[in-house]
């Protein structure tokens, strides 16, 4: 899979050398700048340790099994339009080489719900699954069904709480929104649960 992050650091500079300090034992395979240039840390093919203790749908280590990619952000600013150019390009020829289905593009927030926000609320999901290189839906009539279960078959399997279930799809799918969890939400899941039941891909990894 391929999971996005932000850096949460002022420079780029800054974040490529942290990244690289051994001392750290923090790493990612890509840092892609404000400007649009993309930085290669990691070969493909080895393991890079970005994405800690998470998990999606069966996998459990989420780092031998992902391609991470850091966008230099500070965490409140948007992302400009160069360095979402070349990252989409990234992440379309990585999905090619690797064969990754847009299922599995995601964010360090989704395998990591209540630990971790980034690429945080001002990150262009919308953008990326326009060009089939990430999911979005619409929501779908709910029902009677679990929230919980809805969100475990999208994908989401690093937690069963509902609450942060609930702040980890608005982060992705509905930004800016608040309360408690409602039918919105609710049908967002079973549209994710339908159309993309994660769990089913990853059955035996």
């Amino acid at each position: 899979m391929v999971v996005l992050h932000y850096t949460a650091m002022p420079t780029a500079q800054g974040a490529l050398d942290r990244l690289c300090d051994p001392s750290v034992e923090v790493s990612a395979h890509y840092l892609v700048c404000r400007r649009g240039q993309v930085v290669q840390m990691v070969d493909e093919a080895m393991r890079a340790w970005h994405a800690g203790a998470g998990s999606w749908g069966a996998v459990r280590d989420v780092n031998s099994r992902s391609i991470g990619i850091e966008l230099d952000n500070d965490g409140a600013s948007p992302f400009p339009e160069p360095q979402m150019r070349a990252l989409e390009d990234l992440i379309a020829s990585t999905c090619e080489r690797w064969d990754i289905p847009p299922a599995r593009v995601i964010g360090h927030s989704d395998c990591a719900p209540g630990r971790k926000i980034d690429p945080g609320p001002r990150f262009d999901w919308a953008r990326l699954a326009r060009r089939d290189l990430a999911v979005a839906a619409r929501p779908e009539r709910a029902g009677d069904t679990c929230f919980a279960d809805d969100m475990r078959r999208a994908g989401y399997t690093a937690t069963d709480d509902p609450d942060t279930l609930r702040d980890a799809l608005r982060l992705r799918h509905r930004p800016g929104a608040t309360g408690p969890l409602d039918a919105v939400d609710r049908g967002l899941a079973r549209a994710l649960a339908r159309r993309f039941p994660v769990d089913a891909a990853d059955a035996g990894s």
